[in-house]
């Protein structure tokens, strides 16, 4: 029962907190579930970008502290009795880390749909709202199961415990992390405060920059799954340099990588870092290689490499054979002498045994 007595509320809320801790962590772990499953059905933020939804229960003694620290006074004035843990929004703490910034507000977004908002704090927009500030960013949340949730059964039990979730940037992750790191932040010399503003500019930099970059690539990729009067253009491009006429050909890069290798292999998801690297070991051969030039080595090549792959494969059960392992082959066939290193020693020998045993029967 309430009281106005700090050192019997102390006691009850550790009755409180002991009797409830394996309940605590079990909401805590239902509320992870749920926003995670959410996250995944959410059109607008691809789960692969969302590094870490993590959770935690504050610790007992630690909950007292900041009563005592931020409250005690306040209810002692107002005489009001009082059990702590009606003061304590974030003994279950959830944190949710995205990679950019403008994922923040699609995960507030998520969240708003799903739970019941009891209070935002919003330390984006009051940092943003200063020209002289920098520090700390991010977004956080007091939330509670709604109604329709809070009556289901597996959630029933979970009805009164309401939570926090921070929702931050990986920028605005490290910083906090590093940020706590300073010690006597109100205390050290002005020329300190400044190197920390001026390293916090720097992460919130960082994080546009990221974002930026993000944006740009986006449009890249767009740019090269390019509209048919596109096609006729590059089309026309390559006429001119079979005629030996400077068209400014475009050269092979990720971008128009993906495009072409796509439109060959459409059951097969191509990894960006993947890409990257293999256009790089590409370009390590011919650095001129033209966009033009892979998709004409896959139109002329790709048949034969299709048959060698198949049989590969009846001989080699236990093995693969990837669309970048086809598209080495056909390169290897479009000049063997340039790309003579596409292909390992072995692997080499065994093509070219191949392409000798059936050479009579290809056309």
């Amino acid at each position: 029962m309430a009281s106005l007595d700090f050192e019997t509320e102390k006691v009850n809320f550790r009755q409180f907190y002991d009797s409830n801790r394996r309940l605590l962590v079990e909401a805590m772990n239902s509320y992870i579930n749920i926003i995670n499953a959410q996250i995944k059905r959410f059109d607008n933020v691809n789960v692969g970008e969302i590094p870490k939804v993590e959770g935690r229960i504050k610790s007992r003694e630690e909950c007292i502290k900041k009563f005592h620290r931020k409250y005690l006074r306040q209810v002692e004035a107002a005489e009001h009795p009082y059990e702590i843990q009606d003061f304590i929004s974030d003994l279950i703490g959830i944190r949710i880390v995205c990679l950019y910034e403008d994922q923040i507000d699609q995960v507030y977004r998520l969240l708003e749909e799903h739970f019941k908002v009891l209070d935002v704090t919003d330390k984006i927009s009051s940092m943003e709202s200063t020209e002289h500030s920098f520090g700390y960013k991010g977004l956080h949340l007091d939330l509670a199961l709604n109604d329709e949730m809070a009556g289901l059964p597996k959630y029933h039990q979970y009805a009164g415990f309401s939570f926090e979730v921070q929702i931050r940037s990986l920028i605005q992750d490290a910083w906090s992390v590093l940020d706590h790191k300073i010690k006597y932040k109100k205390s050290i010399p002005s020329d300190l405060k400044r190197r920390i503003n001026i390293l916090a500019a720097l992460f919130e930099l960082a994080d546009r920059e990221f974002k930026e970059i993000r944006n740009a690539t986006t449009a890249l990729i767009q740019q090269e799954t390019v509209q048919p009067v596109t096609d006729l253009i590059d089309d026309a491009r390559q006429a001119l340099d079979e005629a030996g006429i400077s068209s400014h050909a475009k050269s092979l890069n990720a971008f128009n990588f993906l495009r072409i290798a796509g439109h060959f292999f459409r059951d097969f998801e191509f990894v960006d870092y993947k890409v990257d690297g293999f256009v790089h070991d590409i370009l390590r051969l011919d650095e001129e290689f033209q966009k033009s030039e892979l998709h004409k080595c896959l139109i002329e090549n790709l048949k034969t490499v299709r048959e060698y792959r198949e049989k590969f494969l009846q001989e080699n059960p236990d093995k693969t054979f990837s669309p970048y392992t086809s598209i080495r082959h056909s390169l290897f066939l479009h000049d063997r002498e340039k790309f003579d290193r596409i292909l390992s020693k072995r692997v080499k020998e065994r093509f070219l045994e191949w392409l000798d045993e059936t050479s009579g029967e290809r056309p």
